[in-house]
């Protein structure tokens, strides 16, 4: 079932490119941003409470806290930089570049956590790379 999730991750990523380009017409990108993560605030906290996941709150240990809130600070500088770069690049620009996220993050996961790089793996992130240098050529 995760790559159901996964498909839609990508469908809804493609859809902000393209409604955030037409959104940031004559906006500052920051002010986008801002606009953009206050959306998706009330939609994260809205699908917490009504699923009941506030209870888990007192669950959460420091070292939860500290990586995702640096997660957090990481998506939000992602989507600083993204907005800025689509506002002065076209999404066929944009969007190949910033999917190099998906071979950092295989590369990052091995150093990082151990994951294990297998072929297939390491086949998929140099197409990614490749592909991405074909697009913005």
């Amino acid at each position: 079932m995760w790559w159901l999730y996964a498909l839609l991750s990508a469908v809804f990523a493609a859809l902000t490119a393209v409604l955030a380009k037409i959104g940031i017409r004559g906006v500052d990108s920051n002010l986008a941003t801002a606009i953009r993560t206050v959306v998706i605030l009330v939609l994260a906290w809205g699908i917490v409470y009504f699923q009941g996941g506030l209870a888990q709150l007192g669950q959460l240990t420091r070292a939860n806290l500290l990586f995702l809130g640096l997660s957090g600070l990481a998506t939000g500088l992602s989507w600083l930089c993204y907005f800025r770069a689509l506002q002065l690049g076209t999404v066929a620009q944009v969007a190949p570049v910033d999917k190099l996220s998906v071979a950092l993050a295989i590369g990052l996961s091995v150093v990082f956590l151990g994951e294990k790089l297998t072929w297939h793996t390491s086949l998929g992130a140099a197409l990614i790379i490749g592909g991405t240098l074909v697009l913005i050529r």
